[in-house]
């Protein structure tokens, strides 16, 4: 059966989510908002809460809980952003602005600053697992945005910021609080509600995801967590109804079940076009191919990956606006190689060197153009 393909539609996805609230904080932005979301923030609300919870599809609850608490507040169906990946998606939220501004595209990107591979979200070397600490400047001064929440605070001076997020996040808010699952999050969340001052409340949890990729879509671990959810956040809703609130839930990607598995260090001919190791992520991946093995490059990647991925030159991605519209981030074509290669089906391509540390494969995974990846429900509950 041939697999639906989802692209991101930057005038209904994540962006415009995060957009519709800095709006409503008189945050000047050039990107749109939800129209459905804008007309319920008109009505003036004490607190309003924003919850991302990794991974979590509109696939994965509508075959989890077809007729539970996040479908029964559904509002719309939303894209997330190209690549499908907590990188691209979280830092989207984090900024108000797509991947093509922000320069944070996917887990591992090179910095030929450090001679490289770097992992975003942790800080360490993608095929070694070093960790950096005496990095004479941090690299993420090279990737550089103002957080959402310094953008409210400043445009909106009478409402407090506050950020919810597991232990090992790293602080972009001046606001943190610590919450390393979701009965602690929702605790949190209560308590800040029944202060009186104005407050965008924005709480993230790993969960489903770090579930999905060790269990897969279809387990009972993956369902369980689901169900759990929405008993946790039904009950913190009816808890802080009185308080004057508005919950907003949704996802930064989706997840998709993995079947076939490529080894990068296995595809011999394929390595000899490359001048360095590819990166990115194993369903969005990118490569630098020497000048003159261009050609034979793209015959050989068609041949072996016909109908499992579709290979885009640099130019075409960026052409089609797959990262978002805006000024492009300078580092975005360090970050970019001459190909990406974008997963249209359940296979993955693993990326390693000699020096890799052995993982464990992932069951499940994202950063694909998959319906399971791409879409992500918006829920709000008034």
């Amino acid at each position: 059966m041939k697999e639906e393909i989802v692209l991101p539609n930057y005038n209904h996805c994540i962006l415009n989510t995060i957009n519709s609230i800095l709006k409503h904080y008189q945050v000047k932005t050039k990107y749109k908002g939800l129209p459905e979301l804008d007309e319920i923030l008109k009505k003036g609300y004490q607190n309003i809460i924003l919850i991302v919870l990794d991974g979590m599809g509109e696939s994965l609850i509508r075959s989890v809980s077809p007729n539970g608490f996040f479908m029964k507040h559904h509002a719309t169906t939303l894209t997330t952003v190209c690549p499908s990946t907590t990188t691209a998606g979280m830092n989207t939220y984090y900024s108000g602005k797509p991947p093509i501004e922000t320069g944070w595209i996917a887990m591992s990107q090179y910095f030929k600053e450090y001679g490289r591979a770097i992992e975003m979200m942790r800080q360490i070397d993608t095929y070694t697992g070093e960790q950096y600490t005496n990095i004479e400047k941090d690299i993420f001064e090279l990737v550089k945005y103002e957080p959402v929440y310094e953008q409210i605070e400043r445009a909106s001076q009478n409402v407090k910021a506050y950020e919810i997020s597991p232990n090992f996040c790293q602080r972009r808010g001046k606001r943190k609080i610590d919450a390393d699952n979701l009965n602690l999050m929702a605790d949190a969340i209560e308590t800040l509600c029944k202060n009186p001052e104005k407050k965008f409340i924005f709480a993230y949890q790993e969960n489903p995801d770090s579930i999905l990729h060790k269990y897969g879509c279809q387990s009972e671990e993956a369902k369980q967590f689901i169900k759990q959810a929405e008993e946790i956040l039904d009950t913190m809703c009816e808890k802080i109804k009185e308080t004057n609130s508005l919950v907003i839930i949704s996802a930064d990607h989706g997840h998709k079940d993995i079947e076939t598995i490529y080894d990068v260090m296995n595809l011999k001919e394929i390595q000899d076009c490359l001048i360095m190791p590819p990166s990115l992520e194993s369903r969005a991946v990118t490569f630098w191919v020497k000048e003159e093995k261009k050609q034979k490059f793209e015959e050989l990647f068609k041949k072996q990956f016909e109908q499992k991925f579709i290979l885009y030159k640099k130019e075409e991605l960026l052409e089609q606006n797959l990262l978002g519209y805006g000024k492009q981030h300078p580092k975005v074509d360090d970050f970019i190689g001459d190909y990406i290669a974008i997963s249209i089906s359940d296979s993955i391509i693993k990326l390693g060197t000699n020096l890799s540390k052995q993982r464990k494969d992932k069951l499940s995974t994202h950063c694909g153009f998959s319906k399971e990846e791409m879409e992500v429900p918006l829920i709000i509950i008034k």
